[in-house]
């Protein structure tokens, strides 16, 4: 299978990320190079077996598949732009955080330069690179992940391809950032509110969790609801009106129990506007309508 022959790796950058990347390659042992500008970063590294290239266009000419990792789009283009010729026939695998914008400009970049160009995100801490459940999401060229996913999976194994669109895997990155401060800024003022009646947030939190679990079940009707396209959203658990009374519960007792009500209040204009467009009878999917209109805002 492609990726089993334990191809060589580059890693370029050694951040805390970077250095547990390539960490991750020579564990599982792969022929592993690295650079880094301030090479004093690659000392650990090479005690466990990688090898330290002295300069970029070395690191690049050591491994098939190149793996990035730097602070930004621009400090990626400060190393590799003068490297002329280099990156052809290789597979340059960008984990550099960054748009949906620069990821496909990017991928224009690498194909004038010869090179397949897979771009990432990468769903995880430095601690938790390698296990089993970590999520690693890719997108661009399909034949460049085919041929490296096992060796790619040595990050995570839960790497996954999400389309041909080298924007995707920042899309998927960002969406999933924005429901994970969603969640806890919820659970956050939640716990605010119960504080206010000396209830620990700890006892709050079993609660909220096993909301958290219910709430998949309405995410999941939502989800068909939205991708029907025919702006029907059946209310089969509640309309949006509903949803609003509740809101408007948050919002009181939040003024009354003298905490912050920039998030329910936030909320409550949202769906007053959505409500206003003539969706009171539809479910809370109805707020697609809203979020997907740049002329909302």
């Amino acid at each position: 299978m492609a990726g089993n022959d334990r191809s060589p790796v580059t890693v370029i950058g050694l951040g805390l990320m970077g250095q547990a990347l390539a960490a991750a390659f020579v564990k599982a042992g792969h022929r592993t190079t690295v650079w880094n500008r301030s090479p004093e970063k690659a000392d650990e590294l090479v005690r466990q077996g990688a090898l330290l290239a002295p300069t970029a266009a070395d690191a690049v000419s050591a491994g098939e598949l190149i793996v990035v990792c730097l602070s930004t789009y621009d400090v990626m283009h400060e190393i590799l732009d003068p490297l002329d010729g280099a990156l052809s026939g290789r597979v340059l695998a960008n984990l550099t955080s960054g748009s949906s914008e620069q990821a496909r400009e990017t991928a224009v970049w690498a194909t004038e330069r010869g090179a397949e160009y897979l771009d990432g995100a990468i769903m995880a801490i430095p601690a938790t690179i390698g296990a089993a459940e970590s999520v690693l999401f890719h997108s661009g060229s399909k034949g460049a992940f085919d041929k490296h996913e096992a060796t790619l999976k040595v990050l995570g194994g839960a790497t996954t391809y999400v389309g041909e669109d080298p924007g995707l895997a920042v899309l998927y990155d960002v969406a999933l950032l924005g429901v994970m401060w969603g969640t806890l800024n919820s659970f956050i003022h939640g716990a605010a509110l119960l504080k206010s009646a000396n209830i620990d947030a700890k006892a709050f939190l079993p609660w909220a969790t096993s909301w958290i679990d219910a709430v998949k079940h309405f995410a999941t009707d939502y989800a068909g609801q939205i991708d029907a396209g025919d702006g029907k959203y059946p209310a089969n658990d509640a309309k949006l009106e509903t949803h609003f009374a509740s809101i408007e519960h948050l919002l009181h007792e939040s003024e009354a129990q003298g905490i912050n009500t920039e998030l329910p209040a936030s909320v409550h204009a949202l769906v007053k506007r959505v409500i206003a467009k003539g969706y009171a009878e539809n479910s809370y999917a109805a707020m697609i309508e809203l979020f997907q209109d740049p002329k909302a805002s």
